[in-house]
């Protein structure tokens, strides 16, 4: 089989499951939490491939050697390794900083900062009322964060600042002289078109790889502030013949050909 075939099998989806796994890579005996199907597999990928050492739950109530296949699946096949019940589970990672969680906030600005509450209108009168802060504002001082996105778009990494505020970023112009912000660490964003992180001036969103036969203008296009750019933008790297095979075993229902619109290959023709 030649390269190009290869390459042509290789999905969007997976794609950005294996650029995500990177994001958890070399994190230590941390709790890798991914909420949605993407993350879910990439901490479940990291853990089986580059990062071992990468704690991870059930969901429920057990630390698991295994990662639990997403979808449908026979709890008894689980090989618990110990008890962490949600009541337990901010005192021993949260907030002691010994979680890495990968998010899809509904909006994101150039400094990271979050919205999940509500989009449009006013406080007392939302156009759209969506979840509300739910655990971000805690969760964004306490432990690391990144971020995936299946429609990179100006509607999500919004212009100026994000409609609500949920999550604390980078931006300087909310910082309080003497403050302590040391605990906010953002890490990498996915999108379906680049990864991302926050490497630019002031911790500001920039580029540093593009998924292939996606141009740097396309993706400045698609977002609502001028983005920085990493000195060398690479091409996010393939998932190889291994990274497959594991993402097929976590995803058995392939519930990852549902996440990203159309999920077209990796390689555009």
């Amino acid at each position: 089989m030649n390269q190009i075939t290869t390459i042509s099998t290789i999905t969007l989806a997976e794609l950005c499951i294996f650029a995500a796994s990177e994001a958890f890579r070399g994190n230590g005996e941390v709790i890798a939490t991914g909420v949605g199907p993407v993350p879910r597999l990439a901490a479940g990928l990291a853990k089986l491939t580059h990062t071992p050492e990468l704690m991870m739950t059930d969901g429920e109530a057990y630390l698991v050697e295994q990662p639990v296949p997403i979808g449908p699946r026979a709890y008894d096949d689980r090989k618990p390794a110990g008890y962490l019940p949600f009541s337990r589970f901010f005192d021993s990672a949260v907030w002691t900083g010994r979680r890495h969680a990968m998010v899809t906030p509904t909006q994101l600005d150039r400094f990271g900062q979050i919205n999940l509450s509500y989009m449009g209108g006013t406080y007392r009168q939302p156009k759209t009322q969506m979840l509300g802060v739910r655990g971000f504002p805690g969760n964004t001082i306490y432990h690391a964060n990144s971020f995936f996105f299946p429609a990179h778009g100006p509607r999500v990494f919004v212009p100026g600042e994000v409609d609500m505020i949920s999550g604390v970023g980078y931006n300087p112009a909310k910082r309080v002289a003497g403050g302590n912000y040391s605990g906010v660490d953002l890490k990498s964003i996915v999108t379906n078109l680049c990864v991302m992180d926050f490497g630019g001036t002031d911790k500001a969103i920039r580029v540093v790889s593009l998924h292939p036969g996606v141009t740097f203008e396309e993706v400045q296009e698609a977002t609502g502030f001028a983005l920085e750019q990493a000195p060398e933008i690479t091409v996010t790297p393939l998932p190889g013949a291994e990274a497959l095979a594991v993402i097929a075993a976590l995803d058995p229902h392939d519930i990852r050909a549902t996440v990203i619109k159309d999920n077209p290959p990796a390689v555009r023709a």
